[in-house]
């Protein structure tokens, strides 16, 4: 169960309902899944239907004899006629679902004797631990929600914006401002994106998307973007809400790790982004880190950078942020620290770690 929690939390990750689901034969885990019905575009991709899926390619045979499911939640209706179309031998849960379990809170499909297979159930383990995730996702999502919509209206955007005259002077930082608010994360918010060059290039391509850290914004990059220009490469380098030329919400709950990181999954989305190199600063994993955990296909590697700041750099990077309320994201943050699901998203970059901005250049040189 402990392992289903583990996968739980990576769905947590990326965006979707934490659960989580293992499958056991004979002692030896053989299979793993996660809830994916967003990203899959898939009302079926439940973690348990994944799980199913992924141990009968394992078995080579559509009937689970002697397999075991460890899920943290209590499966719904089709989840568990799944689990009986598969003659599993035994499922074991954690959290009860009060509005869709179908294990003996609404409906207990096991409990039939008039099917031709039965499935032992048991529920209840690491119930806790499973609830607390649950309850700690829609909990944040309900507060991130109900903050964007009090902040969703005309009179508040000036208010939530830098001053455009304290951007007028930076120095190499001569690129077209992009700006999208109909992200359904950003709830009518507007985040500033640069894309270098926008025109469709050859398929060997790259994209770097270099993703600033919890101090600084997209001029953070200035140095880097023109050699990644010079080498026929694009570059997208967003602001973060709370930062750079991006809208600004004054309150410092606002600022959740999993909001800033669904609207970079989102920004992904729409401007379609392949042959992704994930550019980080030297020491920053927030919030990017995650985000090949929700689209592994798009992204080629791993670069980290050490961008050191010169004076000048310095005072650039403070230029979004002229009083207090324009800083609410960076007070929220300098209390951040990394969480386990940061050590998970870690274990699950399957990507290429690039050591210098160079060898990551020469990627599409390659044979």
């Amino acid at each position: 169960m402990q392992l289903a929690l583990s996968e739980a939390r990576a769905a947590m990750a990326a965006g979707e309902v934490p659960v989580g689901a293992v499958v056991v034969r004979h002692g030896q885990v053989i299979a793993t899944g996660r809830n994916s019905p967003v990203d899959a575009h898939d009302p079926t991709a439940h973690a348990e239907i994944n799980a199913i899926r992924a141990a009968a390619l394992v078995l080579g045979n559509y009937r689970l004899d002697d397999c075991e499911m460890y899920v943290t939640l209590e499966p719904c209706a089709m989840c568990s006629g799944a689990m009986l179309h598969a003659r599993l031998k035994r499922v074991v849960f954690g959290a009860a679902e009060p509005k869709t379990g179908a294990a003996g809170s609404v409906i207990d499909l096991f409990a039939q004797a008039k099917l031709n297979h039965q499935t032992d159930v048991q529920g209840g383990v690491l119930a806790a631990e499973s609830g607390a995730l649950l309850q700690t996702f829609f909990s944040e999502r309900r507060a991130a929600q109900v903050e964007a919509a009090r902040l969703n209206h005309p009179l508040q955007d000036i208010a939530l914006r830098t001053p455009d005259a304290a951007f007028a002077d930076l120095p190499d930082y001569p690129w077209q401002a992009h700006y999208l608010s109909n992200l359904p994360a950003l709830a009518g918010l507007r985040m500033h994106y640069l894309d270098e060059p926008v025109a469709s290039k050859p398929s060997g391509t790259l994209t770097f998307l270099c993703l600033h850290d919890r101090t600084r914004w997209s001029y953070q990059f200035n140095r880097v973007i023109p050699a990644i220009l010079a080498a026929g490469h694009r570059v997208v380098a967003p602001d973060m809400i709370g930062f750079g030329k991006s809208d600004k919400p004054k309150k410092e709950a606002f600022h959740q790790l999993e909001f800033h990181t669904q609207t970079l999954r989102e920004l992904v989305e729409r401007l379609d982004l392949q042959n992704i190199v994930l550019v980080l600063p030297q020491g920053s994993d927030w919030p990017g880190l995650s985000l090949p955990m929700a689209a592994p296909q798009r992204y080629l590697g791993l670069l980290r950078l050490d961008l050191a700041a010169s004076s000048a750099d310095e005072l650039a990077c403070k230029a979004p942020f002229p009083d207090s309320g324009h800083a609410a994201a960076l007070r929220a943050f300098a209390r951040w620290s990394p969480n386990p699901l940061d050590a998970e998203a870690k274990n699950a970059w399957r990507g290429q770690n690039f050591s210098s901005l160079a060898e990551a250049l020469s990627l599409a040189k390659s044979p």
